[in-house]
């Protein structure tokens, strides 16, 4: 028999933003700054964060050609070795629908250093996509994948497509399917799936792409979260996953609810500003990255004055918590 395929840990992983050079009015677009993406990763491995998730949505894979994606997940993946990180957590995001594409760039990111596929639900189509379609879809790229895959439901850029819990308790035997990102507000499906009693939760691990979802889904088997604002504000998310999963929670309850409200609150800061705003904040508050760069259709930075606003409404609580951590 062979054995279980890999299985990404529980905790907080953060999907990171690609950092781009300041565009220049001689080229295309920005050229992609693997030096920051290394830099940033590092600062994100000191600060106890379990894993990092280059190239997802976040990280706009779709705006890397081949060679850039390879050698970012390469670059990063040398850089983490050489600061101290040898095998830390990589996944690599896949946003693309045809079958030998996503086994191309699952080759490229197994070459590259990274122990897991992150597979973006095919929505090209958008409801055409049966329950049954997706099934087969994934376990097509399951059979040929290199690297073990996670499912990646993100319903916001797929055409509303949505992996019902009955799908994932299926894939969820394919000894090559390790678990999946649910990026969507639908708490009870989170819940189903990771309490599923017909799945081996050993073997297939359930995340969240909200950190605002934290305690709610892994006080119920969650195995953790793929947290954006965990990009900036590491440690405050790292703590309350300390404490959620640790096996006595009567003692830190109020600890626990504060730093959730702390989070939640914090989190709408990525509703309302989305890759913008999660990059202006890595730059604000690390030094890292370029503000006024990227790649079309989202280059530039926040409106004059709205990093002022959104810091009085949303971050004061987050940023006092993670100054005393």
């Amino acid at each position: 028999m062979a054995a279980a395929a890999a299985v990404p840990p529980k905790g907080v992983f953060v999907p990171s933003p690609t950092f781009f050079h300041p565009e220049s009015p001689s080229a295309l677009q920005a050229a992609v700054d693997i030096p920051s993406q290394v830099a940033h990763s590092v600062l994100l491995a000191k600060s106890g964060i379990t894993g990092i998730v280059l190239l997802g949505s976040t990280g706009e894979a779709i705006h890397l050609s081949r060679q850039e994606r390879s050698d970012l997940v390469a670059g990063v993946r040398a850089g983490l070795d050489d600061a101290g990180f040898p095998g830390y957590p990589l996944m690599a995001g896949v946003l693309t629908n045809g079958l030998d594409e996503t086994l191309e760039w699952l080759n490229d990111y197994a070459r590259a250093g990274a122990q897991w596929g992150l597979v973006l639900a095919p929505g090209y189509f958008g409801a055409a996509a049966s329950q049954e379609g997706l099934r087969d879809w994934y376990v097509r790229v399951a059979d040929r994948s290199p690297i073990p895959v996670l499912v990646y439901n993100y319903p916001g850029v797929t055409n509303g497509v949505t992996v019902l819990p009955e799908t994932y308790t299926k894939l969820a035997r394919h000894k090559n399917i390790v678990g999946c990102k649910m990026s969507h507000g639908n708490v009870s499906h989170h819940v189903q799936v990771s309490l599923d009693p017909a799945i081996d939760h050993d073997n297939f691990r359930v995340y969240s792409g909200f950190g605002q979802q934290l305690g709610p889904i892994v006080l119920f088997g969650a195995a953790g979260v793929i947290d954006g604002m965990a990009a900036y504000y590491p440690k405050t998310v790292v703590r309350l996953m300390k404490l959620v999963l640790a096996e006595d929670t009567v003692s830190t309850t109020a600890e626990i609810r504060r730093l959730q409200y702390v989070v939640s609150l914090a989190e709408e800061f990525i509703g309302r500003y989305g890759v913008v705003g999660i990059k202006e904040a890595v730059y604000r508050v690390t030094g890292l990255g370029v503000l006024e760069s990227g790649r079309p259709p989202i280059v530039g930075k926040l409106a004059n004055g709205e990093w002022e606003k959104a810091r009085g409404q949303f971050l004061t609580a987050i940023e006092e918590t993670e100054a005393s951590l």
